[in-house]
């Protein structure tokens, strides 16, 4: 680095100049001629800027700027053996619970030099076996799942990859490789009890049919029959409606319930969504809310504090989440040894209004 650094002082960049080879591709030894430094300095800044001198990654960053340089990325992975990409899947892009993860997960990848390969799954585990051989096929650094693996063959592939792996929103004893999630069954039952101190006396439901959602439902259902509230599970007024679910699908879930001529003074909701749908449809038939039926929803997105009244929910650090799943893929690819492979980060019961 002396030489090079002996070189930034020597005089500026040259001006309005393009190198290039008979292929007319600016490359990098193009960039380490007109920055004065040399082609493993201007690696660096573009694989691990951490460590170089800031003054000499701006000097690189300004001689790329000038020759409009894009790093060839696959000959750069076929060299290092590292493609610097991470795929992510989620359950469905448009999905606004997993907002916050992603945006994480980018920033944090990001600031490693790494790029975020995003795949929708979709909810159904049919095609997980294809899905996940077809990302390991297109060698990434790095694989996120906002899921657990549900297959025992696709866990075998995923293991037998060496890819480092990390399962996020969910738990599961038995982790393909890392974890960072939650348990669902404790936040159902963590509402079952808000309910309940709130006064309500006959519970219903409206769920999602989602493996996520269905484990919420669980730990919902197991705490009201403990504490005395259903007899049984098949006590419990339930509208289960085919996810992802818009608004819509929580007003006619609600319809549902209450064509039934069931009587019940509290609804969960498995998502916000719905949550919100059914606020609408009570109010549109002058039901109070929560004088009448209370209303708990689940993700706390955006507009949850706004409605009227504002939604009680469940609040999941999806930030959190994709920071500590990125981190993890970072260290990972870095060698460095991963102690705490699973980390449960709870959830948080956010109090409002409806209920």
């Amino acid at each position: 680095m002396s030489q090079d650094r002996q070189k930034l002082s020597s005089g500026n960049l040259v001006s309005n100049k393009r190198y290039r080879r008979g292929s007319g591709r600016t490359t990098l030894a193009d960039v380490a001629k007109v920055a004065g430094v040399s082609a493993q300095t201007v690696s660096r800044v573009l694989n691990n800027p951490q460590a170089v001198p800031p003054p000499t990654v701006l000097h690189v960053r300004a001689a790329i700027e000038q020759l409009r340089y894009v790093p060839n990325r696959i000959a750069g992975s076929l060299a290092s053996g590292r493609s610097k990409l991470v795929a992510a899947l989620v359950p469905a892009i448009a999905s606004p619970v997993f907002l916050q993860t992603l945006e994480a997960l980018t920033q944090v990848l990001a600031r490693s030099g790494y790029q975020l390969m995003l795949g929708e799954s979709g909810y159904d585990d049919a095609d997980e076996v294809q899905l996940l051989e077809n990302i390991i096929s297109r060698g990434p650094d790095g694989i996120v799942l906002t899921r657990v693996v549900q297959s025992e063959l696709a866990r075998q592939r995923l293991s037998n990859s060496g890819i480092p792996v990390v399962e996020t929103w969910d738990l599961t004893d038995r982790p393909v490789d890392m974890l960072v999630g939650f348990s669902h069954e404790r936040a159902g039952e963590a509402v079952a009890d808000l309910l309940i101190s709130r006064g309500v006396r006959r519970p219903a439901l409206i769920t999602g049919n989602d493996p996520r959602a269905r484990r919420r439902r669980d730990g919902y259902v197991r705490r009201l029959v403990a504490r005395g509230m259903l007899r049984d599970i098949d006590e419990l007024p339930v509208a289960e409606v085919s996810t992802p679910a818009p608004m819509g699908h929580g007003r006619r879930a609600l319809q549902a319930l209450l064509a039934r001529g069931v009587d019940f003074d509290g609804v969960f909701c498995s998502t916000d969504m719905l949550a919100l749908g059914a606020l609408i449809e009570a109010r549109d038939r002058n039901i109070q809310v929560p004088e009448r039926l209370a209303v708990v929803g689940f993700g706390d997105l955006v507009v949850a504090a706004d409605t009227s009244p504002a939604l009680t929910t469940v609040r999941i650090d999806g930030y959190k989440m994709g920071t500590l799943a990125g981190q993890c893929i970072i260290d990972r690819a870095s060698g460095v040894q991963i102690v705490d492979k699973t980390v449960d980060i709870g959830f948080e019961l956010v109090i409002r209004d409806s209920a």
